[in-house]
């Protein structure tokens, strides 16, 4: 045998490799509206730039008939390649081999080319379809998911990680997406849970279908495991390189600077947005289309806890995170699902050197026995926390209401911000002035002979004496009052004199945030 024939012998190899499953189960997964591991990364990858690594690697399993069967790659392709020009690493599930079940070999390419890409200082993305555990393989599939957990864990806030669920996701396999920055699941063909519909209908006597339980709009709307949700998977892995064009490749960088043609950055639609009566709702989104670069925002978390929006956009080319109350929804008061929402944007924007800016319009912590039995103490400790602990840039805009303990939470002088406006509208008080009143001047108001004008004349007095931008200003809590027209231009200015910001915190191992 010469060398060519070895050459031949190693592209017939590769070819062997590259065909996964097989035809026969690749049509299969085409018919279930999936793609193939490989075809997968093709889309998500520029052009020709995939470089795939261990491509040979087999199990070696002995046991329940595995040493007869062939598992190219272990059902699972690792490699790297670039996306929009910069480097990412990668993993792909075959659902094809074993039903990209995780076994021992498999685990461990996984977490050889996690270890690259936290060396290397590049985004890591995980595109899983799995059945989970590989049972013939017994414990040591679940040591391999317990390597892959702790690097998802060490390398969090190191390099951004991403999960794209492309298929089942069961038992342990759950837990890598959740511990990464953000989760992508497809409608229809995606599902997410510890236990399936059978088990729970074994063990509880409920029955549920695998979508209910776990699919895309479940995990996007209700339980907030999911960031982002599309209805295939080519949709799906658009938006996945359109979040990494807003990403630093790691925490020791800044974010990619667009350069932008000049424009009027002064808005005069913005003294139409918000109503002057304070409980009349409007929607927050329109604000920030007005101020950040024309349809650069792109929010996360859209459809769970709506009554706070966050999201990545662009101001003047240099990437941002909003965070903002949503009058629509609650009055934009805050509650136990938008507090954990917050904390865990806040918290990647300052992983990730990438500015927080603040948009409020806050009625206060919501009320409720349910909320104060489930912990909303605990929950909206994390906003406070998170930005206490944030040393970016950090601004807050207050637009209309400012009131109590989530006055402060929301990026306050008190708690870090390193400059807050005001609209001159603005309340910002203990409560509202509806409350106070009917509070300090109760007996006054009882009292009278017209309670309710006399009750209307305290409010206003209260609104005047407390309830309004000036007083905070004066006493330097509000750094300037600004008209509404020029909140743009007030933050291109502030983002510009921040660049360079620079803040350190007390040396310690890690703070002990409220879980």
């Amino acid at each position: 045998m010469d060398i060519y024939e070895k050459i031949n012998e190693l592209y017939d190899k590769r070819r062997e490799v590259e065909l996964g499953g097989g035809d026969e189960r690749i049509e299969k997964q085409h018919e279930k509206g999936k793609l193939t591991a490989r075809e997968r990364i093709d889309l998500l990858v520029d052009k020709g730039s995939f470089v795939e690594l261990n491509p040979f690697i087999e199990h070696r399993s002995r046991d329940f008939g595995l040493e007869h069967q062939k598992g190219p790659g272990d059902g699972v392709v690792t490699g790297y390649g670039k996306v929009n020009g910069r480097s990412v690493y990668l993993f792909s599930q075959d659902f094809t081999v074993f039903g990209g079940a995780l076994g021992e070999m498999h685990a461990n390419k996984i977490a050889n080319v996690m270890d690259l890409a936290a060396k290397n200082g590049a985004p890591f993305i995980g595109l899983n379809d799995s059945g989970g555990a590989r049972i013939q393989e017994g414990v040591v599939s679940l040591d391999g998911y317990g390597k892959i957990f702790y690097r998802n864990s060490i390398y969090s806030g190191v390099i951004p990680q991403i999960s794209v669920i492309m298929g089942p996701c069961a038992g342990g396999a759950v837990y890598s997406p959740a511990i990464t920055d953000f989760v992508f699941m497809v409608e229809k063909t995606s599902q997410m849970f510890i236990t399936g519909p059978k088990v729970i209908e074994t063990v509880t006597g409920e029955k549920i279908s695998a979508e209910d339980l776990g699919g895309a709009r479940v995990h996007n709307s209700i339980s907030g495991n999911a960031h982002f949700r599309s209805d295939s998977e080519e949709e799906i892995i658009k938006s996945v390189r359109l979040l990494l064009s807003y990403l630093p490749q790691n925490s020791e960088e800044k974010p990619p600077m667009l350069t932008v043609a000049p424009e009027d950055d002064y808005r005069p639609n913005l003294t139409d947005v918000i109503p002057f009566d304070a409980i009349r709702p409007y929607d927050v989104r329109v604000i920030i289309d007005e101020v950040v670069d024309k349809d650069s925002f792109l929010e996360v978390h859209k459809d769970f806890a709506r009554n706070i929006v966050v999201g990545l956009a662009r101001i003047k080319g240099e990437v941002v995170g909003l965070v903002c109350n949503q009058p629509k929804v609650m009055a934009g008061g805050l509650d136990i699902d938008s507090s954990d929402k917050a904390a865990r944007f806040i918290r990647f924007c300052d992983s990730f050197n990438i500015p927080l800016i603040t948009f409020e319009d806050v009625t206060g912590f919501f009320p409720g026995v349910k909320q104060e039995h489930g912990g909303i103490i605990r929950h909206g400790a994390k906003i406070l926390y998170a930005y206490s602990e944030a040393t970016v840039p950090k601004l807050t805009v207050i637009l209309r209401k400012a009131y109590g303990g989530a006055y402060v939470a929301l990026n306050s002088k008190s708690i870090g911000a390193d400059l807050v406006f005001a609209w001159p509208n603005a309340e910002i008080a203990v409560m509202g002035p509806q409350g106070a009143a009917n509070i300090i001047f109760a007996k006054e108001i009882q009292n009278s002979e017209n309670p309710e004008q006399t009750r209307a004349k305290k409010i206003e007095e209260y609104r005047e004496k407390f309830a309004n931008p000036y007083v905070a200003a004066g006493m330097g809590m509000v750094d300037d009052v600004i008209d509404p027209r020029e909140t743009r231009i007030k933050i291109i200015q502030s983002l510009e004199m921040l660049r360079n910001k620079k803040e350190s915190r007390p040396h310690k191992k890690h703070g002990n945030i409220p879980l």
